[in-house]
């Protein structure tokens, strides 16, 4: 099996990552999280306009139908700029479970959906008992055993990450239910895992990049920081880290089996936080404060952690399979 990207995949990183480093997220981070969403519907228009929206979606309806890889390639550049609103469940699990219910009812809502005009959120308890930005998303969706209905929205609980609204919902309107159901759900979980493990990939990614950027400049005794021995081995346990993540990652995408898909979440959030800690550490009292940008990436990686299964479930699926 082969890990390496392939050019065209190369290409779609490198845009989105031009885009996001141009479109100032740390201050659509900051609007989302005060409840002023437009700055960061502005950044998934933007990137609609290049195609991610509709990834996930059929070209039937308008999208791209790309393999999951690409997803994957994806949502660790979204990661890495830790951008907020519903991704993984718009740019995913939303397309994966609508697809999955027949073309009636994936036909009344995926076109819309990859013009990314408004992205789409679901809750599929008990792993996603909330909608994330159900207050933002439109439409929510609600998964409940052999039954999905459209959303009707409640309000919204508390999270570590003042950017992700998590939205308590139920299910109203029914959209579709019977035996079609529970696979389409399996499958929209899985990709919600998957993409988020991406995520967390790319948080990662993008915190040792900022450590290692700060650590350069950052001076005592005369020298800068990065020069200390100490200061090298987190960096570097950090980079180990991310690397042997990766390829379950990517592993995960290629086979979809849930054992993967769960391996692969368990590596890259525990590469996350490690992550996290190290670009923590080496910032010193500085990485604590609210107004320095590094805060935005260390409450994600705790808040994604824990959102579509915990670590602790997700190691006995992969135990169980085993």
């Amino acid at each position: 099996m082969r890990f390496l990207r392939s050019e065209e995949q190369r290409q779609l990183a490198a845009t989105v990552h031009e885009l996001l480093s141009d479109a100032d997220v740390p201050a659509a981070i900051r609007a989302w999280g005060a409840g002023e969403p437009g700055p960061g519907l502005e950044v998934v228009r933007r990137l609609a306009k290049v195609g991610v929206a509709g990834l996930a979606v059929p070209e039937r309806f308008g999208g791209l139908g790309a393999d999951p890889v690409d997803l994957v390639v994806v949502f660790e550049e979204l990661g890495r700029h830790a951008v907020p609103g519903p991704l993984a469940e718009s740019f995913a699990a939303v397309p994966a479970l609508l697809t999955g219910l027949g073309d009636d009812v994936a036909g009344r809502w995926l076109p819309q959906l990859a013009t990314g005009d408004r992205p789409a959120s679901l809750a599929m308890p008990p792993h996603v008992p909330y909608a994330l930005d159900a207050d933002v998303a439109a439409p929510v969706f609600v998964v409940d055993g052999d039954r999905v209905g459209l959303a009707a929205y409640f309000g919204l609980a508390s999270s570590v990450d003042a950017s992700r609204r998590l939205g308590a919902v139920d299910g109203t309107d029914l959209v579709a239910d019977g035996p079609s159901v529970a696979p389409a759900a399996a499958r929209a979980f899985e990709a919600g895992v998957l993409c988020c493990a991406a995520q967390l990939l790319g948080l990662g990614r993008g915190l040792l990049e900022q450590a290692t950027a700060y650590v350069r400049q950052r001076r005592q005794f005369g020298r800068a920081i990065g020069e200390f021995q100490a200061v090298k081995h987190h960096l570097a346990d950090v980079l180990v880290a991310l690397e042997f993540a990766r390829p379950l990652v990517h592993a995960a995408a290629v086979t979809g089996a849930p054992r993967d898909v769960s391996a692969a979440r368990v590596a890259a959030a525990d590469a996350a936080y490690r992550a996290a800690r190290a670009a923590l550490q080496v910032h010193g009292a500085v990485g604590y404060t609210l107004e320095y940008d590094l805060g935005l990436w260390l409450t994600k990686v705790r808040a994604l952690r824990s959102a579509w299964g915990t670590q602790s479930w997700h190691r006995d699926r992969v135990l169980a399979a085993l």
